[in-house]
């Protein structure tokens, strides 16, 4: 759909005041959202202070050989001095819904209260152990960064997603995009396919909120199905007729009562209409077509929806798009939380170790930023029905690629917590919180946290209310 024009304003007032996003005073109630101090209320004197940009998202119609060139172009380039560039071209999300746990995942304390069954295991960087749930991706641990200290004041399945999507926690004024979103709102390509796609998509998708429905993620389900409605009800010339008399009848009704500063040739649903046929008609619809890679490959990432959606987020990076996020549910072990916790990790190592190792031997582990987590993780604590509950405090995230840093782990929790929220908020060593790792994440994808831009009401927001956690990147 055509998006909403707006203005895109630099950020000028640099005595704008930082937020300190590891400091726990700095959380408010939904009431008190942090947004309301990142914003500033400013004077527009015309037209010399703003400017307008129509934003043109994908459906251009170009050759799959241009879309090629486009890639290229806006690939990770070399300085003069034949280094890489320090940022990411692309962002793979691997989303486990439902808030795995730390414990049986990448924070094991074994043969301690709080440990249950798990075992600890070695990995390839030295002195640093994850759960015996984890077997591969323990031997690739060299190639990530482990952050072990994140930290957030949302405990609820849905505010939390919302948080750890957008990076900010839920406002009644507004609503926020997830980072994909933001992604592809600062970047452009030519490319016939969706920039932004969620793979077996739960019921809070990733959204473009306040950039427009248009940033939306294309959600599929799993990739060894064809995608549906790609094939036209009629003829070619059939359908071209049909279309042509849709936007006869209805186009002068939809342009009422739009903006001004709207383009008021074109509706959305026109544009809507132009991409879906430009996509129908792509060869770079075959990106979505994992039967197209060998047995092997396929077998390797596991013969899983998630694992197949791994590898369909390759494909699909490789052909240009942004950002793909895929989602693994079923983490919400209030009960045999063992054996459920095991369950998914068996799921997620496969398909988690294949995906560095295949991103790597296609040159694009560089070139792309991975970032494995959930909305928050599982108490320290096991309850009467074995299971463990939501804990927000201190827990896991794994990211890789681009410029983040290669065999390094962050953060550290205690074996043995307080119950009190308070006291264990403090015994979480560097922590890390949701905004700051949002800040760190886009300053990786190269996009100006700073910015200012100012929402179809006319309210300026920031793309981040965080900073960057230095100590995550090379150097």
């Amino acid at each position: 759909m055509e998006p909403l024009t707006m203005a895109i304003v630099d950020k000028t007032n640099d005595n704008v005041a930082a937020k300190n996003g590891s400091d726990s005073s700095s959380f408010h109630s939904s009431a008190e959202c942090d947004s309301w101090h990142r914003m500033k209320r400013r004077q527009w004197l015309g037209s010399s202070i703003a400017t307008a940009t129509t934003l043109q998202l994908g459906g251009l119609g170009l050759s799959q050989i241009a879309a090629r060139l486009a890639q290229a172009s806006d690939s990770p380039r070399e300085d003069h001095k034949g280094r890489k560039s320090k940022t990411a071209r692309s962002l793979i999300v691997l989303w486990m819904q439902g808030g795995p746990s730390q414990l049986e995942t990448f924070d094991p304390h074994a043969g301690t209260m709080i440990g249950g069954d798990v075992k600890a295991i070695a990995t390839s960087i030295p002195k640093i152990e994850i759960a015996d749930t984890m077997p591969q991706t323990a031997e690739l641990l060299n190639m990530t960064t482990l952050v072990r200290s994140m930290v957030s004041k949302e405990g609820d399945h849905e505010r939390a997603t919302y948080h750890l999507k957008s990076g900010w926690r839920r406002d009644p004024t507004l609503v926020h995009p997830s980072i994909g979103a933001v992604l592809c709102h600062e970047t452009s390509d030519s490319i016939e396919i969706p920039r932004h796609v969620t793979i077996l998509s739960g019921q809070w998708p990733a959204r473009g909120g306040y950039l427009g429905a248009d940033l939306d993620a294309f959600q599929m389900n799993d990739p060894q199905g064809p995608l549906p409605n790609l094939r036209s009800p009629a003829p070619n010339v059939e359908m071209q007729k049909r279309l042509q008399r849709l936007s006869s009848v209805v186009d002068r009704e939809f342009t009422r009562g739009r903006f001004e500063n709207m383009d008021r040739d074109k509706t959305q649903h026109i544009t809507a209409t132009q991409r879906a046929n430009a996509m129908m008609g792509s060869e770079q619809i075959k990106a979505f077509d994992i039967k197209e890679e060998s047995q092997e490959t396929r077998t390797r990432f596991g013969e899983t929806p998630f694992g197949r959606g791994c590898l369909a987020a390759i494909r699909l990076i490789e052909q240009g798009v942004r950002c793909v996020e895929i989602e693994l549910n079923g983490w919400d072990s209030h009960i045999n939380n063992h054996e459920l916790q095991s369950a998914r990790c068996k799921i997620l190592d496969t398909a988690l170790a294949s995906l560095l190792k295949e991103l790597k031997a296609r040159d694009l582990f560089d070139s792309t930023l991975i970032v494995c987590g959930g909305e928050f993780g599982r108490t320290p604590e096991i309850n009467v029905s074995g299971g463990r509950d939501h804990w927000p405090v201190g827990f896991s995230t794994l990211i890789a690629g681009g410029p983040i840093r290669r065999g390094y782990v962050h953060g550290a929790t205690s074996a043995s917590p307080s119950k009190d929220s308070e006291k264990n908020w403090n015994e979480v060593a560097d922590r890390v919180t949701v905004p700051d790792l949002h800040a760190t994440l886009l300053k990786a994808l190269g996009i100006d946290i700073h910015r200012e831009i100012i929402t179809p009401i006319g309210r300026p927001m920031f793309l981040s209310e965080g900073e960057p956690i230095k100590a995550l990147f090379e150097g």
